[in-house]
């Protein structure tokens, strides 16, 4: 590849890529990889280089394996899972030969994340449940001024069949409230927030309202920076992530969710709604070590009305992606089979 006078070298260009960039020789080895490799795989270079490359990254897809074993072909895959030393995640892989050197082959990985919506498509989405809310509370609102009265003039046996109205109407309207919230304005960032105050007070927050001996186990890195949040609707996203967790291990003998917080240097996530590429590096996992989603919900779990809680209504989730939109951040639910245990991980942009 040429460059213009001045301008970067292909070395200095693939070093820069956001993506993980590995070279293959002819025999599937790693020659050559990059910053990006060395953040997703969790190895540095030193490491990686010599290495086979179903060392380096486990594929169980037969399909894969077999496609991959033909150095010649030019491979596209979307959403394919693979193993790193820190679980599973899944990826968007490509494997391009080299025409100027057979057997050779350029292969990339990106995080897929969770799909991004446009505009359009985001605010048709929450506007449904908004709209539907709108509809709901004002018969709703008469259902229980009609059970009010009908309590206070009947007697004996009828009389908790009222206050049975009564209550499920109360219920009714909480989840209209939740289904609002969904087509709410915005949040605006308030300015740099303290990352671990906000995680300890909602760990705090979700301790004092179980009693189901769940261990919440903290794993921090102590010198992150302040990160470009609105605190109280992180602390909103983290109970309902961290009692989700506790839900999911409450069958466990021990259980056990784990918070962890990490920089992560190499995450950059591109988001249209603000017209350039915001970095993402300040990384919250909540894990815990339950059976996992449904695995036929498991790339809707953050739409709205989606849940596998035998009770579940489906908005929790849908709330959690909405307030980290909002806050330029995003989510990711990852099921790490191997390991049994089951990965949220938000990413934030640091302030300021």
């Amino acid at each position: 590849m040429m460059s213009l006078s001045g301008g970067p070298e292909a070395s200095a260009q693939i070093a820069g890529m956001i993506f993980a960039v590995l070279l293959l020789d002819g025999d599937d080895r790693i020659v050559e990889s990059n910053s990006a490799a060395e953040e997703m795989l969790g190895r540095s270079s030193n490491r990686l280089v010599g290495m086979h490359l179903f060392d380096a990254i486990g594929v169980e897809d037969d399909r894969m394996r077999i496609g991959l074993a033909s150095n010649e072909s030019r491979i596209i895959a979307r959403g394919i899972t693979i193993g790193t030393v820190f679980g599973d995640r899944r990826v968007n892989f490509t494997s391009s030969p080299m025409p100027s050197h057979p057997g050779w082959r350029v292969v990339t990985l990106s995080d897929v994340g969770q799909p991004e919506n446009s505009d359009d498509e985001e605010r048709v989405e929450l506007r449904a449940p908004a709209v539907l809310a709108h509809e709901i509370k004002n018969p709703l609102a008469a259902i229980r001024g009609a059970s009010q009265l009908l309590e206070r003039r009947v007697e004996g046996r009828d009389r908790p069949l009222a206050k049975m109205i009564s209550s499920e109407v109360d219920r009714i309207a909480q989840l209209i409230d939740r289904m609002q919230q969904l087509g709410a304005k915005p949040i605006e960032v308030t300015g740099p927030c303290n990352l671990h105050e906000a995680v300890r007070n909602a760990m705090a927050t979700v301790r004092a309202g179980r009693n189901d001996g769940c261990e919440l186990v903290e794993e921090f890195d102590p010198s992150l920076p302040p990160v470009a949040a609105q605190q109280g609707a992180l602390e909103q996203v983290l109970i309902n992530l961290i009692a989700n967790a506790c839900d999911a291990s409450r069958d466990l003998e021990n259980p056990q969710v784990t918070v962890r917080t990490r920089y992560v240097s190499g995450l950059v996530f591109n988001a249209i709604r603000f017209g350039k590429a915001t970095r993402l590096p300040i990384e919250i996992t909540v894990t815990d070590s339950g059976p996992g989603i449904d695995p036929s919900l498991r790339d809707h779990v953050f739409e709205p009305f989606v849940s596998s809680k035998p009770q579940g209504q489906g908005l929790g989730l849908a709330l959690v992606r909405k307030l980290l939109r909002d806050m330029g951040g995003r989510i990711s639910h990852e099921r790490d089979e191997r390991a049994g245990v089951t990965h949220f991980r938000i990413n934030l942009p640091v302030a300021g």
